[in-house]
């Protein structure tokens, strides 16, 4: 009986663990890619947000890079892709959970879609208050 009560506390509180493991990757990745990854494709990268698989098995890393050159990117996602056996590795040194994800690591453009949208909206800004001079 008591065996039901806890595997039904803990089933409630996966999506909570599952953030606390998600900020703990992203954590000890941004260290490692910084500190042990000696790839010359991987240069300044910013992990913005990690999501794990209710599972564990996978999980996606996004990262964005200092130089938005697709080329760059490109190489960073080969270096990365190329290093992260070693990196879930490290990880795995570093973790205590049952299962260590698979790596995947995604571009995130949300910045540069943040940027460019930020652009319209003084353009027009700019446009309306040319229009309501004249």
């Amino acid at each position: 009986m008591l065996l039901g009560h806890i595997m039904a506390r803990h089933s409630k509180s996966i999506p909570g663990r599952g953030l606390r493991v998600a900020d703990q990757i992203q954590r000890d990745l941004a260290e490692l890619i910084a500190f042990e990854l000696k790839d010359p494709r991987v240069g300044m990268v910013t992990l913005t947000e990690v999501q794990v698989t209710p599972d564990y098995a996978h999980a996606k890393i996004f990262f964005t890079t200092l130089v938005d050159d697709k080329e760059a990117i490109r190489n960073t996602i080969a270096g990365l892709s190329a290093a992260s056996g070693f990196l879930r590795n490290q990880l795995g040194r570093r973790l205590t959970i049952h299962t260590l994800p698979e790596l995947h690591f995604v571009h995130d453009t949300s910045t540069a879609r943040g940027i460019e949208m930020s652009k319209l909206i003084d353009e027009a800004n700019a446009t309306r208050a040319r229009d309501a001079e004249d």
